[in-house]
């Protein structure tokens, strides 16, 4: 499967020499989802998961490789170990569980309707029967819409990327999307061929399909070690402050899963 980037992200050590020579994680991430993860005007990596992978490493004293690849190519890229794990705003499901593991979970934010302010459009399938709803394709956003809409006669029309949705709605060529509230407010409503639409009715709640967060995905088997390692990184990053400090840096609420300290 052909990687679309591959960026080299060093990480300093404050100790030991026999972790310098150890292999870098390898970590799957589609950079198409800011303020989470994207490619900035230098084409480096960018936002709120990549730094949080990057905090991680250093906690456990490892070097990065982040890969990029589309988003619904992730899971079998991990199955086929091409990297160590995904870290790419990846929901904790039961459905993903059946196929790989997670960590401990990282973070959770609010799932919307996004639609034309002027529009009566509500986050439920009589509302949105005969109209096109864009989704991205292998998100727990295209799984709500297929389950719950699509069979109401709603249109559900996937997008390989959030920028390519956004571009049809603001064109009029879809009437709706479902997403992330933070993404979409970042993406598209914050800028202006977004000033016109907004999130729409109540946020939408699956926890089956959406779990109970976002989370590091892991192959079933064979990164036990990488796993335990990784979950005592972030469970430490959350004791001694250092997530939610990360956490302010990006997001003006809290999207925490975890007690915090500092």
């Amino acid at each position: 499967m052909p990687y679309t980037r591959l960026v080299f992200l060093p990480l300093l050590l404050s100790a030991g020499l026999a972790s310098a020579h150890s292999a870098p994680i390898t970590i799957g991430i589609d950079p198409t989802f800011p303020p989470f993860e994207y490619t900035d005007s230098h084409g480096q990596l960018a936002g709120f998961d990549v730094e949080l992978g990057k905090a991680i490493c250093h906690k456990i004293e490892r070097q990065c490789q982040f890969i990029s690849l589309p988003f619904d190519s992730l899971i079998p890229a991990l199955q086929a170990r091409k990297f160590d794990m995904i870290l790419s705003s990846l929901s904790i499901n039961a459905e993903r569980q059946k196929s790989i593991d997670f960590s401990v979970p990282l973070f959770t934010t609010p799932v919307y309707l996004v639609a034309a302010k002027s529009s009566h459009y509500l986050p439920n399938a009589a509302s949105l029967k005969g109209k096109r709803v864009g989704v991205q394709q292998g998100s727990v956003f295209e799984s709500y819409a297929d389950k719950y809409w699509q069979p109401q006669g709603v249109t559900v029309v996937t997008y390989a990327s959030p920028d390519q949705i956004y571009a049809d709605l603001s064109a009029g060529r879809l009437d709706a999307t479902l997403d992330d509230a933070v993404s979409a407010s970042d993406a598209f409503l914050k800028k202006p061929q977004g000033a016109d639409f907004a999130l729409k009715g109540k946020e939408v709640k699956d926890p089956a399909l959406f779990g109970q967060g976002t989370g590091i995905g892991f192959p079933k088997q064979g990164e036990e070690q990488l796993k335990k390692q990784i979950n005592q990184a972030i469970t430490d990053m959350y004791q001694d402050g250092s997530f939610k400090r990360l956490n302010q840096q990006w997001f003006s609420f809290d999207v925490s899963v975890h007690p915090q300290s500092g």
